[in-house]
Formats: structure tokens, sequence, C-alpha cells
């Protein structure tokens, strides 16, 4: 019987099956990439606001508590986003004329929240409880990276599940004092987060069901 391909079929087979193989991984390693980037998970990105509130002016520079603005943080799944009347404690006499804050005090007015865009928001299948981490002693800047550093406020870590599994794995390298959980400078010794974490009788929570409900 006469030989149907030519000898080189072989070579194009091989290199064929080779380069979509080559081709495959680097698909998924791009694929990999972007999935991982600040376009997809926003972190590093300052986001826009009706309002340009600072972070790095109200807590670094004049020194407000965490909990003055997100008042349910310590009680509550939800830190809370304050309402108008807390920012209009100071601002009815401080910058009380800025153009900037017309939005404040319009909101004020009308009753009408403003439509503040949310930088922190995890998909309804994952359940967090800010009450229970910070009586465990996981400090907001865990989380939220140094917002005391912050002209706008941005995502500082994806948030993806394996990047709360770290925590939870190893709470030692996390847990700080209750009285510095709202203290965005500081800096656990070393060896003393074993200690809280026997002291606090931290367990390392893995279970599907801890978080998705």
């Amino acid at each position: 019987m006469a030989q149907l391909f030519h000898p080189a079929a072989n070579v194009v087979a091989k290199a064929g099956i080779f380069g979509a193989v080559f081709f495959l991984a680097l698909g998924a390693w791009l694929w990999g990439r972007v999935y991982r980037s600040a376009y997809v998970t926003g972190a590093g990105v300052a986001r826009p606001q009706p309002v340009p509130f600072s972070h790095k002016h109200h807590v670094a520079g004049v020194g407000i508590d965490c909990r003055y603005c997100h008042t349910s943080v310590e009680e509550g799944p939800f830190a809370g986003i304050p309402a108008v009347k807390t920012c209009m404690h100071c601002h009815s006499q401080i910058w009380a004329d800025s153009p900037v804050l017309e939005p404040v005090r319009e909101s004020f007015r009308s009753g009408l929240p403003i439509a503040w865009t949310r930088v922190h928001d995890l998909p309804d299948f994952a359940y967090f409880d800010h009450s229970i981490h910070v009586a465990k002693g996981i400090g907001c800047v865990t989380c939220h990276g140094r917002v005391d550093e912050m002209p706008l406020t941005w995502k500082t870590h994806t948030l993806f599940m394996e990047w709360c599994l770290e925590c939870h794995r190893h709470p030692e390298n996390y847990v700080r004092p209750r009285e510095a959980v709202f203290d965005p400078a500081w800096e656990t010794p070393p060896g003393m987060g074993a200690r809280l974490v026997k002291e606090y009788d931290i367990k390392s929570k893995t279970n599907c069901s801890f978080c998705h409900r």
C-alpha cells in the first residue's frame, strides 16, 4: 500500500501537539495573571467617590478613631457607613461652605443618602463578621491596609479565599492585643502572637461552613 503521508508529517504532528500544549499552558498562565491583576481584583486602585473622603487626613491628620464613624464594628457583622449627620458634627462649622462638601450638605438637607462606591465588597456567598474578628484581636489594617496613609481609599488585598485562609491557618501571624486593634501603626512583637492565640482562645477555623453559610 502506498504511503499516504510524507515522512515530514511526523515532525509536523509532534510540533502541533507540542505547540497546542504550550499555548494551552500559556493561556492558563495569562488567565491567572489577569484574574489576579488589579484590573479584576481592584487591589491597589483608588475608587472614585461622590465626595473625595481622605482617611489619611481624618485618621492620621486629625486623629479620629475608626469607631467614631464605623460605630457598629465592635458589635455587629458590618462596620457601618456613617450617616451624614456624623460628618456634619464637624462640617457644620469646619469647611462649612466648601464646594467639595456640597453633596454632604445636600444629603443632610434632603435626607437622601450619598451613593458611596463600595471598596471592600465580599460576594454574597461569603459570610464575614467584623465583631468576632475585633474581639479576637485582628486589627483593621490586617484586612484594610494602612488606611491612615490613604488620601483616597483603595483595597489592599484581593480578598480571595486563599488570603482569608492564610490568616485562619496561621492566626499567630496576625493577632494583636485587643487594645491595639484600632491602632494602624501597631506592630506585634515577635512571639506575642502565639501567646495571644492561646489567651484569646483563637481556633484555626478552616471548615467551609464557617464562611459559606
